[in-house]
């Protein structure tokens, strides 16, 4: 763990500035509401909104982050929010929860060896009032993806969703060494779900590699979005796919008590609905939306 370390070598004059995003009251509160998890060493200190460290005694390196660095921390929240309004709907589709707990979330950043650009960040939920004597309970929502220098993605994101689904699939290949009582018995459930997987992954990267990287709504055509509306569509259908399998398998797992593995197949079913519901509310709803302004914008 070196995101403090690497968070420490960023001058803030060096980052992009952020355009100002008009954001929704449970943003805006998320981003009020929100908790840091930064690591050095073998330590993950967990920070407060007005970063004071929770977990244990602030180290010297901890210090120099929350005392020298406010800026930045403040830069790197709203970035975090400002992504999650773009290219996620995890918020959205979690609002319940996150607001039955006061609208408290927790980002757990993992730097991704690029010297402090990119990260994968782990969401959670919590109550406040057991933030600290319960801690342990704090309820997995999402994750997202943040590169610090480049706040565009290509295909709205999809590729670094994708790897991280192929990558977490074959987590749950060594978890499952480790914590199932007969591995054995479930041969079949993870071969569906790698064999999904590497479907996903194939007829994805055919479709993307078709489609623009960024789409200028200004320069497409009604036909032009019917069509990418249809080509998002169908990585989506794949994902429900997905979706079925890893359910079908968290059924016969929580039937069969494996309650020390059932918990990683629960997170990874978490991911793909919520790439599932970025497709139909951000990406396919957009575009959608965009057709259909199209359509009145010229019938007129």
């Amino acid at each position: 763990m070196n995101e403090v370390e690497e968070l420490l070598k960023i001058d803030l004059e060096d980052l992009p500035p952020l355009k100002p995003v008009e954001l929704d009251d449970l943003y805006q509160k998320v981003q009020k509401n929100l908790y840091l998890e930064v690591g050095t060493g073998a330590v993950l200190f967990l920070l407060s909104p007005s970063y004071s460290a929770l977990n244990q005694a602030p180290s010297d390196t901890i210090n120099e982050l929350v005392t020298k660095k406010e800026p930045l921390l403040d830069y790197l929240k709203e970035a975090i929010i400002q992504n999650l309004a773009a290219y996620s709907a995890l918020l959205d589709v979690n609002s319940y929860f996150i607001e039955q707990n006061n609208f408290l979330v927790l980002a757990r950043l993992r730097e991704k060896d690029s010297g402090g650009r990119r990260y994968e960040i782990k969401f959670y939920t919590h109550s406040p009032v057991e933030l600290m004597t319960h801690y342990e309970d704090k309820i997995y929502i999402g994750r997202d993806f943040l590169d610090l220098f480049n706040f565009k993605r290509k295909y709205f994101g999809i590729r670094e969703f994708l790897a991280s689904l192929k990558d977490q699939s074959e987590k749950l290949v060594d978890k499952a060494e480790e914590k199932l009582k007969k591995p054995l018995d479930y041969k079949s459930f993870f071969q569906e779900i790698k064999e999904s997987v590497s479907e996903l992954n194939t007829e994805a990267q055919a479709i993307l590699e078709s489609l623009p990287p960024y789409l200028d709504f200004g320069k497409l055509s009604e036909k032009d979005l019917i069509d990418i509306n249809a080509q998002y569509r169908a990585i989506n259908h794949f994902l429900i796919e997905l979706h079925d399998e890893v359910g079908e398998f968290e059924n016969l797992l929580r039937f069969k008590m494996e309650i020390d593995f059932v918990r990683y197949v629960t997170k990874y079913k978490k991911d793909v609905t919520n790439l599932i519901s970025y497709f139909n509310i951000k990406i396919n709803g957009g575009l959608s939306q965009r057709i259909y302004h199209f359509k009145a914008k010229h019938s007129s």
